[in-house]
């Protein structure tokens, strides 16, 4: 059977650390594994928090030129742009006529969301049946996601079985794939490294801003040269991400032995463009007109294949 997988990144701000450990790296392992996949930018769930045209064109385009240059290859992986495949949106309409209220009155993440002071909009609260949509277009059985989009991948079978069962069969019933492995990345605060929270250090930022952030994480009082405990220090935490397993073992017994914070910041810096050197290469020397090349290639490839499955459904339902 063919694995076909499908993945997104919402174009919310500057991606940071936490992105590429937490979802980045983890996807490019699913693309090598897969015969087929799919990779967007959801730019139309971007529109439930930013209302800024010019800051949301240039987050979705600095998403795909980060993608790109962490290693994405488009002569594996479909890339294009959510709201350039209006399909996306009627299916969103005709999945909405099929779901049950009370299925999205049960959605965690919306409550998360509006607790944390978003607008509780009607983009918000349907949120889950785009994503659906987002999905069920492209038929795929993979869908790699984090532990909080989990719910959102089961109310998409819920939403396809709901279908099948009222018009026939046709949609594929995803599988959501939770990397247990994947690592939690710690904030320079110490929480879940977060945009929302304002405690990331930015992917491919200026050097001077990657400084000042990693300079700036928080740590405990201890006295300079007082033993550390790596297991609760987010410089440890962050820096063992960036190194083999043998090297994380050295870091660790120094950090017991009083190693000081500046210092360990320090290495921290230095290790950290290191990793991403040769990443950061790679992204300045992507042109404009290659990126829009991909873009549109993309788009054609995700445009077939969604406009086929868009044929069946309205012939389905009577459109």
């Amino acid at each position: 059977m063919c694995m076909r997988v499908l993945s997104a990144m919402q174009p919310s701000g500057q991606l940071h650390l936490g992105n590429y450990f937490g979802s980045m790296r983890p996807n490019l392992e699913f693309v090598k594994q897969a015969e087929e996949s799919l990779f967007f930018i959801v730019d139309l769930h971007a529109l439930t928090t930013l209302h800024d045209p010019a800051a949301l064109r240039a987050s979705r385009e600095d998403c795909v030129r980060d993608y790109l240059a962490v290693g994405f290859d488009p002569e594996q992986s479909i890339i294009f742009y959510q709201s350039q495949v209006p399909e996306h949106t009627e299916l969103m309409w005709i999945l909405n006529t099929v779901t049950p209220m009370g299925l999205l009155e049960r959605a965690v993440s919306y409550k998360e969301k509006v607790e944390k002071g978003i607008p509780a909009s009607v983009g918000l609260f349907t949120y889950p049946v785009l994503m659906a949509a987002d999905i069920l277009l492209y038929n795929a059985d993979t869908v790699p996601v984090g532990k909080d989009q989990k719910q959102h991948v089961e109310m998409t079978r819920d939403i396809a079985i709901k279908f099948n069962n009222e018009f026939g069969e046709i949609f594929t019933l995803p599988e959501p794939v939770i990397r247990e492995d994947v690592a939690v990345v710690p904030g320079t605060d110490g929480q879940k490294m977060s945009k929302s929270y304002g405690n990331t250090i930015p992917l491919f930022g200026e050097e001077k801003a990657i400084k000042k952030a990693i300079m700036g994480i928080v740590t405990d009082s201890k006295g300079m040269t007082d033993p550390k405990d790596p297991e609760t220090c987010a410089i440890f935490q962050i820096h063992k991400l960036l190194l083999p397993d043998a090297g994380a073992e050295l870091l660790a017994a120094e950090y017991r032995n009083g190693l000081p914070y500046g210092d360990a910041k320090k290495l921290l810096l230095e290790a950290y463009m290191d990793y991403f050197s040769p990443m950061r290469e790679r992204r300045v020397e992507l042109t404009d007109a290659y990126v829009q090349e991909v873009l549109e290639a993309g788009r054609t490839a995700a445009s077939k294949e969604a406009g086929a499955t868009m044929a069946k459904v309205r012939q389905l339902v009577g459109l």
